[in-house]
Protein backbone atom coordinates (compact mmCIF):
# COMPACT_ATOMS: atom_id res chain seq x y z
CA UNK A 1 0.00 0.00 0.00
CA UNK A 2 2.92 2.36 0.80
CA UNK A 3 0.77 5.06 2.40
CA UNK A 4 3.06 7.90 3.57
CA UNK A 5 1.85 9.30 6.90
CA UNK A 6 4.57 11.93 7.41
CA UNK A 7 7.33 13.55 5.37
CA UNK A 8 9.89 16.30 5.67
CA UNK A 9 12.79 17.53 3.57
CA UNK A 10 16.14 18.89 4.69
CA UNK A 11 19.61 19.27 3.18
CA UNK A 12 19.99 15.48 3.02
CA UNK A 13 16.80 15.04 1.00
CA UNK A 14 13.29 13.77 1.58
CA UNK A 15 12.44 11.66 4.62
CA UNK A 16 9.08 9.94 4.91
CA UNK A 17 7.31 7.43 7.14
CA UNK A 18 4.78 4.78 6.17
CA UNK A 19 3.25 1.86 8.06
CA UNK A 20 5.28 -1.36 8.11
CA UNK A 21 3.73 -4.01 5.88
CA UNK A 22 4.12 -7.82 6.00
CA UNK A 23 6.24 -7.61 2.83
CA UNK A 24 8.84 -5.62 4.85
CA UNK A 25 9.61 -8.54 7.18
CA UNK A 26 12.66 -9.88 5.33
CA UNK A 27 14.20 -6.41 5.09
CA UNK A 28 13.56 -5.63 8.76
CA UNK A 29 14.82 -9.06 9.81
CA UNK A 30 18.11 -8.27 8.09
CA UNK A 31 18.34 -4.93 9.89
CA UNK A 32 17.40 -6.18 13.36
CA UNK A 33 19.69 -9.21 13.28
CA UNK A 34 22.68 -7.19 12.06
CA UNK A 35 25.46 -6.75 14.67
CA UNK A 36 25.02 -2.94 14.56
CA UNK A 37 21.50 -3.44 15.91
CA UNK A 38 22.64 -5.18 19.09
CA UNK A 39 20.84 -2.70 21.38
CA UNK A 40 17.51 -3.92 19.97
CA UNK A 41 18.23 -7.32 21.55
CA UNK A 42 16.98 -9.20 18.46
CA UNK A 43 20.22 -10.56 16.95
CA UNK A 44 18.86 -14.13 17.11
CA UNK A 45 15.25 -13.28 16.22
CA UNK A 46 13.29 -15.28 13.68
CA UNK A 47 11.45 -13.52 10.84
CA UNK A 48 8.20 -14.25 12.70
CA UNK A 49 9.51 -12.57 15.87
CA UNK A 50 10.62 -9.55 13.83
CA UNK A 51 7.20 -9.32 12.16
CA UNK A 52 5.52 -9.37 15.59
CA UNK A 53 7.94 -6.78 17.03
CA UNK A 54 7.47 -4.44 14.07
CA UNK A 55 3.69 -4.70 13.87
CA UNK A 56 2.29 -1.18 14.04
CA UNK A 57 5.72 0.37 13.43
CA UNK A 58 6.67 2.84 10.73
CA UNK A 59 9.17 2.23 7.96
CA UNK A 60 11.30 5.28 7.28
CA UNK A 61 12.21 6.19 3.74
CA UNK A 62 15.01 8.40 2.49
CA UNK A 63 14.61 9.44 -1.11
CA UNK A 64 11.86 6.84 -1.40
CA UNK A 65 14.04 3.93 -0.24
CA UNK A 66 13.77 2.07 3.09
CA UNK A 67 16.35 3.48 5.49
CA UNK A 68 15.06 3.38 9.07
CA UNK A 69 12.45 2.03 11.45
CA UNK A 70 10.40 3.98 14.01
CA UNK A 71 8.21 2.69 16.80
CA UNK A 72 5.67 4.64 18.82
CA UNK A 73 4.27 3.10 22.00
CA UNK A 74 2.55 3.95 25.26
CA UNK A 75 5.37 4.03 27.84
CA UNK A 76 3.14 4.10 30.90
CA UNK A 77 2.44 0.35 31.30
CA UNK A 78 6.13 -0.64 31.36
CA UNK A 79 7.85 2.56 32.49
CA UNK A 80 5.19 4.56 34.34
CA UNK A 81 6.35 3.32 37.75
CA UNK A 82 9.89 4.60 37.03
CA UNK A 83 9.15 8.26 36.32
CA UNK A 84 6.35 10.82 36.79
CA UNK A 85 4.23 9.68 33.83
CA UNK A 86 1.81 12.17 32.29
CA UNK A 87 -1.04 12.12 29.82
CA UNK A 88 0.39 12.74 26.38
CA UNK A 89 3.58 10.72 26.97
CA UNK A 90 4.69 8.79 23.88
CA UNK A 91 7.43 6.17 23.89
CA UNK A 92 9.76 5.97 20.92
CA UNK A 93 12.39 3.63 19.47
CA UNK A 94 14.22 4.14 16.20
CA UNK A 95 16.73 2.18 14.17
CA UNK A 96 18.78 3.33 11.21
CA UNK A 97 19.45 0.58 8.69
CA UNK A 98 23.02 -0.67 8.65
CA UNK A 99 24.82 1.22 5.88
CA UNK A 100 27.96 0.43 3.96
CA UNK A 101 28.94 4.09 3.65
CA UNK A 102 27.72 6.32 6.47
CA UNK A 103 26.42 9.79 5.56
CA UNK A 104 27.41 12.57 7.97
CA UNK A 105 24.34 13.83 9.83
CA UNK A 106 22.04 11.10 8.53
CA UNK A 107 21.09 9.56 11.90
CA UNK A 108 20.50 13.04 13.31
CA UNK A 109 18.16 13.82 10.37
CA UNK A 110 16.34 10.52 10.97
CA UNK A 111 15.81 11.34 14.65
CA UNK A 112 14.56 14.85 13.81
CA UNK A 113 12.14 13.26 11.34
CA UNK A 114 10.85 10.74 13.87
CA UNK A 115 10.44 13.38 16.57
CA UNK A 116 8.70 15.80 14.19
CA UNK A 117 6.33 13.00 13.17
CA UNK A 118 5.52 12.20 16.81
CA UNK A 119 4.90 15.85 17.67
CA UNK A 120 2.73 16.27 14.56
CA UNK A 121 0.11 14.53 16.71
CA UNK A 122 -1.35 17.27 18.95
CA UNK A 123 -2.01 14.68 21.68
CA UNK A 124 1.74 14.01 22.05
CA UNK A 125 3.10 16.22 24.81
CA UNK A 126 6.37 14.43 25.66
CA UNK A 127 8.48 11.73 24.08
CA UNK A 128 9.97 9.17 26.47
CA UNK A 129 13.00 7.02 25.62
CA UNK A 130 15.02 4.40 27.50
CA UNK A 131 18.22 3.65 25.56
CA UNK A 132 20.85 1.36 26.98
CA UNK A 133 23.28 3.31 29.20
CA UNK A 134 26.17 2.06 27.03
CA UNK A 135 24.72 3.54 23.84
CA UNK A 136 26.57 6.85 24.09
CA UNK A 137 26.02 7.69 20.42
CA UNK A 138 22.25 7.76 20.87
CA UNK A 139 22.60 9.76 24.10
CA UNK A 140 24.37 12.51 22.11
CA UNK A 141 21.65 12.43 19.44
CA UNK A 142 18.91 12.55 22.07
CA UNK A 143 20.52 15.61 23.66
CA UNK A 144 20.70 17.26 20.23
CA UNK A 145 16.91 17.05 19.78
CA UNK A 146 16.14 18.23 23.33
CA UNK A 147 15.91 15.18 25.57
CA UNK A 148 16.57 15.68 29.27
CA UNK A 149 17.88 12.74 31.29
CA UNK A 150 15.70 11.75 34.23
CA UNK A 151 18.12 9.08 35.44
CA UNK A 152 19.29 5.50 35.17
CA UNK A 153 16.67 2.78 35.47
CA UNK A 154 16.90 -1.00 35.60
CA UNK A 155 14.72 -2.71 32.99
CA UNK A 156 14.35 -6.48 32.51
CA UNK A 157 17.05 -6.74 29.82
CA UNK A 158 19.19 -3.65 30.34
CA UNK A 159 20.17 -0.67 32.40
CA UNK A 160 18.71 2.35 30.63
CA UNK A 161 19.01 6.11 30.63
CA UNK A 162 15.40 7.26 30.98
CA UNK A 163 14.92 10.60 29.21
CA UNK A 164 12.06 12.87 28.16
CA UNK A 165 11.62 15.57 25.55
CA UNK A 166 8.73 18.01 25.53
CA UNK A 167 7.44 19.64 22.38
CA UNK A 168 8.98 22.96 23.55
CA UNK A 169 12.35 21.26 24.23
CA UNK A 170 12.32 19.76 20.73
CA UNK A 171 11.37 23.01 19.02
CA UNK A 172 14.02 24.98 20.91
CA UNK A 173 16.74 22.39 20.25
CA UNK A 174 16.04 21.95 16.55
CA UNK A 175 14.97 25.42 15.50
CA UNK A 176 15.96 25.69 11.87
CA UNK A 177 16.72 21.96 11.53
CA UNK A 178 13.14 20.92 10.85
Amino acid sequence: MNRVVFSRTDELGEFALRPVEPADTALLHGWLTHPRSAYWLMLEATPEEVAKECEGSLLGLHGGRPAFLAQRYDPRPDLGHLYPAEDGDVGMHFLVAPAGTPVHGFTRAVLVTVMAALFADPAARRVVVEPDVRNTAVHRLNAYVGFRVLGRVRLPHKEALLSVCTRADFEAATEGAR
